[in-house]
């Protein structure tokens, strides 16, 4: 079927079927196809046969329509592929106009303009202030934290306490792994430094 050649006149007798007829269409089909059993109410026989002749048009109208767009979408589909638009530059350019709308748009413009006035207000100033003086406040106070942290830890290992611990450690590595793990010599690490017997483990 060439788009080209379509009569698209509602009122045509091709309805823009170029070539071919009415009678390629299927006979029954949908509203048409339904054998009434009973009339609604108030409603003769010539009014119902009246009623389903225009509803068989409507049909064969709307089934038209869907052909005509059919041709047309695979039309415009060729055009496009002869100018090289692809989906993704399609989709590209909906977006960027798309945007440009959003920006163009007054609800964007007020809130913009809102937001401008907020950001240049006293109060905003203030409140931006002082939350970038608690932030150096607070990592201050981390720092400070972390600082005697490390010099607590630090004080902790040189403790007799700790060097008890350590040895402890040492001794069990000695009697599970052995002396000459890792290239250790034979003898204990610790003979020369006797365990204390008042060590709290």
């Amino acid at each position: 079927m060439d788009s080209a050649n379509q009569d698209i006149n509602l009122n045509s007798p091709h309805k823009g079927l170029g070539s071919d007829s009415l009678s390629d269409l299927p006979e029954e089909r949908g509203a048409v196809a339904l054998s009434p059993v009973t009339l609604p109410p108030g409603l003769t026989e010539e009014e119902a046969e009246e009623l389903r002749l225009e509803l068989t048009k409507v049909e064969e109208e709307i089934y038209t329509l869907r052909q005509v767009l059919s041709a047309k979408e695979r039309h415009a589909a060729e055009l496009k592929r002869k100018l090289g638009l692809s989906p993704l530059s399609e989709l590209k350019q909906n977006i960027t106009k798309g945007w440009q709308d959003v920006q163009t748009s007054n609800a964007y413009l007020s809130a913009s303009s809102t937001l401008d006035d907020i950001a240049n207000s006293e109060v905003y100033k203030k409140t931006q202030e002082t939350l970038s003086q608690a932030g150096q406040k607070t990592s201050a106070a981390f720092s400070t934290v972390g600082t005697a942290i490390s010099r607590k830890l630090g004080d902790m290992r040189n403790s007799p306490t700790f060097k008890t611990f350590e040895d402890k450690v040492e001794n069990l590595k000695y009697k599970v792994v052995g002396g000459n793990a890792n290239g250790e010599s034979a003898h204990r690490p610790n003979d020369s430094n006797p365990v204390q017997d008042n060590a709290p483990f």
